[in-house]
């Protein structure tokens, strides 16, 4: 697990300067600050990295992956829960450290997890163990596939970029579900994509921010 040696009333500080950050950033739902003046940021991230855990970055996690900046974390977030809807039963893939399967614990019934990397997975699995969550569940598995036998969702979060909408994650939205997700448009251009499945049992689609993510691989290593 990674650890640091940051003292208790230090983080919390930096944690709530954190969320000030995040509210003068335009974050408002105050169920989504709540959860990240919660969760400590500082515990998922490499120890010679804990000075850096509560500014607005993404640091690296080895494998070539990065824990998202919390603005980014906090953005899709709202997005999903915008208008007080709950999240529910949530599928997150790209777990990565935990970090954001914690916050998500917060704001949904349940979260399914999934990394495709198992050294990371276990990293992760280490960094959630002292948070005793009973509502995360991990597994190692291809994000892209989802995870069938689990679903209907009724929110999907992606933690890494989509060369195109992912078709077998949208299909496992359960009726009035959101998915947000990275959509990588160009050459080095990513935006950030919501989609809704209607009760029609068709989809809306909204595009809306830039954003910079690593990118969604197949398989599992």
């Amino acid at each position: 697990m990674a650890t640091s040696l940051q003292p208790a009333g230090q983080a919390m500080r930096a944690r709530a300067r954190m969320v000030e950050f995040l509210r003068g950033q335009g974050i408002r739902d105050e169920r989504v600050l709540a959860a990240l003046n919660t969760v400590p940021r500082h515990a998922f991230v490499e120890e010679a990295l804990a000075g850096h855990a509560y500014s607005n970055d993404a640091l690296p996690l080895g494998h070539g992956q990065t824990i998202s900046q919390p603005y980014v974390v906090a953005r899709m977030a709202e997005l999903l829960g915008a208008g007080g809807r709950p999240l529910g039963k949530t599928l997150e893939v790209g777990a990565g450290c935990g970090y954001q399967a914690a916050v998500l614990s917060y704001l949904a019934s349940d979260v399914y997890a999934l990394e495709r990397i198992g050294k990371l997975l276990d990293k992760a699995r280490a960094n959630l163990r002292p948070l005793r969550l009973p509502n995360v569940r991990l597994k190692h598995a291809d994000g892209n596939l989802g995870l069938p036998e689990v679903a209907p969702f009724d929110s999907i979060i992606l933690a890494a970029a989509a060369p195109s909408t992912p078709k077998a994650l949208q299909e496992q939205l359960a009726v009035g579900g959101r998915m947000v997700f990275p959509l990588s448009v160009a050459a080095g251009e990513q935006i950030l994509v919501l989609i809704e499945r209607l009760a029609n049992g068709g989809f809306k689609e909204s595009r809306l921010d830039s954003v910079r993510f690593v990118p969604l691989l197949p398989g599992t290593e």
